[in-house]
């Protein structure tokens, strides 16, 4: 029989077994750089064709890539820009097996006049040789980028600023989110369209609708809340799920934004917030099928600092999703790491949540894939103050 639990207001388990019938997580962490300078953004893609996944990550001056399975180190390109690089999007788009690759740079959140910058980098022949820089338009502070599909066998980037253009202290005008399409010759002008321009300190995107795997448009986090937006009879048309209505306004704005499924299936929406803030938050949708009513709101963790990295994905195998969350400053026991939150019902009241990373990783940013082909969704994470990139290979024993 197993022990009471001990839960809290929001019905998180504090240092709970997960139910008996789940299995127990384990992870195995391997560094594969320990000299890195920043690490702003860290993801997945096949470079080479070979059909693994390497690992891409942007670095305050560099951007490289680490071959599966050895994680030799190549750099694509470097001083891009005279100031940092910061974000980086990755994925195969024209269907030759190997990875499209755009990233932001000249990073200065400071300057909402004159930062920003946006690549497209054409591969050379030989992958692990350096990569061709093409300059795009671009707004002030760039920040956050990824392709996003429009149409069979079609991507479009989406660039998404921190701020407006001329604001300060997060005022003023709204945030310009971009759509790129790419021409046939990249070298050539890329048709742009607004996506729009109404939201302020946009921290993070995420691809999809948030109700359903591969859902159309995609999550936008920021100061008013989080809202989708969705292309439709040739214009792009925005929802509120969460954040700031009419005659309130004590959302404390939101930082990171990923969606996933409890058990049941029934979608969540996985913030951080504030912006770099302590709280990890889940929103479940609202009762009733009500399209226009805002998700529920329930957090499950105010213990980070600086939260600054998100993810959600079935990690266990158990048919639901979990969340993975990181931060990048010391909280009040002194440490930086990484947790896995497990939905504990059907409503996302209850969860469950294990350390995944113990003080070796100011998380930056991370994300999942399966990197050895075994079936299971592994941890990958780039660290700020321990300049560090690890994998965390999922060792669960499933079921």
């Amino acid at each position: 029989m197993n022990p009471p639990l001990s839960l809290t207001a929001s019905g998180l388990l504090l240092c709970a077994p997960i139910f008996a019938a789940d299995p127990a997580p384990k992870f195995r962490p391997v560094e594969i750089d320990s000299k890195i300078e920043i690490g702003y953004a860290v993801t997945v893609a096949d470079v080479d064709g070979d059909k693994q996944p390497d690992l891409l990550v942007v670095d305050k001056k560099q951007v490289v890539w680490y071959r599966n399975p050895t994680w030799d180190k190549f750099i694509i390109a470097e001083n891009l820009t005279p100031l940092d690089n910061v974000c980086i999007a990755a994925a195969d788009i024209d269907g030759d097996g190997k990875a499209e690759i755009a990233v932001g740079a000249q990073w200065n959140p400071g300057d909402t006049l004159n930062s920003g910058a946006v690549f497209y980098l054409i591969a050379p022949k030989d992958r692990t040789q350096k990569w061709e820089p093409v300059e795009l338009p671009h707004e002030p502070t760039v920040h956050r980028m990824r392709w996003l599909p429009n149409g069979p066998g079609k991507f479009d980037l989406v660039v998404v600023p921190l701020h407006g253009r001329g604001n300060k202290d997060g005022q003023g005008a709204g945030v310009k989110i971009f759509s790129y399409e790419m021409p046939a010759n990249p070298r050539q002008p890329w048709k742009t369209s607004l996506v729009n321009d109404s939201l302020h300190l946009t921290h993070n995107l995420h691809p999809g609708n948030g109700t359903e795997p591969g859902g159309e448009g995609l999550l936008v986090a920021g100061k008013e809340g989080v809202f989708h937006f969705a292309r439709k009879g040739g214009a792009w048309k925005s929802r509120q799920l969460a954040g700031n209505t009419a005659g309130q306004t004590n959302f404390p704005g939101a930082g990171e934004i990923r969606s996933g499924h409890l058990p049941g299936r029934k979608p969540f929406l996985a913030t951080v917030e504030p912006m770099h803030g302590h709280q990890l938050v889940v929103y479940t949708a609202p009762a009733g099928g009500d399209a226009e009513a805002l998700w529920q709101r329930n957090v499950l963790d105010s213990t980070l600092k600086e939260g600054h990295a998100l993810a959600c994905g079935d990690l266990l195998g158990i048919g639901s999703d979990q969340i993975v969350v990181g931060w990048r400053a010391k909280n009040s026991e002194g440490k930086v790491g990484i947790k896995l939150f497990i939905p504990l019902d059907n409503e996302g009241k209850k969860w469950s949540q294990t350390l995944v990373d113990d003080n070796t990783m100011a998380c930056e940013d991370l994300c999942l894939a399966d990197l050895n082909g075994d079936g299971k969704l592994d941890v990958i994470a780039s660290g700020r103050a321990t300049r560090n990139v690890k994998i965390y290979f999922n060792q669960t024993n499933r079921q």
